[in-house]
C-alpha cells in the first residue's frame, strides 16, 4: 500500500475542496493518505511518503501563495528529486501560467510529475472534481 501525502493552501476552500477530491481518489485507488495544510507540513516529512500531492491557488501576478505556501514548498525542493509528485490548484483569473512555471521548477528539481496537473476556475465543478478523483489515483 503506497503512501500518499496531500498537502494544500486554500484561501477560499476551493483549492481545500480538490484536496479531498485527490484524497478520495488515492484512498479509492487503496492508498494510505494522510492530507495536511501547509502550515503542517515541512520537508522532513516528505521521506515519509511514496508520493505528494502539493496544491495551491493561483495568487497575485499567477504565482503560488508567498506567505505560506510557497516558503513550506521552497524547503521540500530539495527532497523532490525522484519523488514522485502531483500538482492541483484553483485560479479566479489568468490562463494558467502559475501552474506552468510551477510545473517547469518541479521538473527542474528532479520530481517525477504522476500526471498532468489539475487546474479549475474558482470551485472546482463536476470535471474537476473527477479530475482530481483520477490525480490521486495516479499518485496511489
Amino acid at each position: 500500500m503506497s503512501k500518499i501525502a496531500v498537502v494544500y493552501w486554500s484561501g477560499t476552500g476551493n483549492t481545500e475542496a480538490m484536496a479531498q477530491q485527490v484524497e478520495a481518489g488515492a484512498k479509492a485507488a487503496g492508498a494510505e493518505v494522510s492530507v495536511y495544510t501547509c502550515a503542517d507540513f515541512q520537508a522532513d516529512m516528505m521521506d515519509q511518503f511514496d508520493a505528494v500531492a502539493f496544491g495551491c491557488p493561483s495568487m497575485g501576478n499567477e504565482q503560488l501563495e508567498e506567505d505560506e505556501f510557497e516558503p513550506m514548498f521552497q524547503s521540500c525542493e530539495s527532497k523532490l528529486s525522484g519523488k514522485k509528485i502531483a500538482l492541483f490548484g484553483s485560479y479566479g483569473w489568468g490562463d494558467g501560467e502559475w501552474m506552468e512555471s510551477w510545473e517547469a521548477q518541479c521538473r527542474q528539481d528532479g520530481a517525477v510529475l504522476a500526471c498532468g496537473s489539475v487546474i479549475c476556475n474558482e470551485a472546482p465543478d463536476d470535471e474537476a472534481q473527477e479530475a482530481c478523483r483520477n490525480l490521486g489515483k495516479a499518485l496511489a
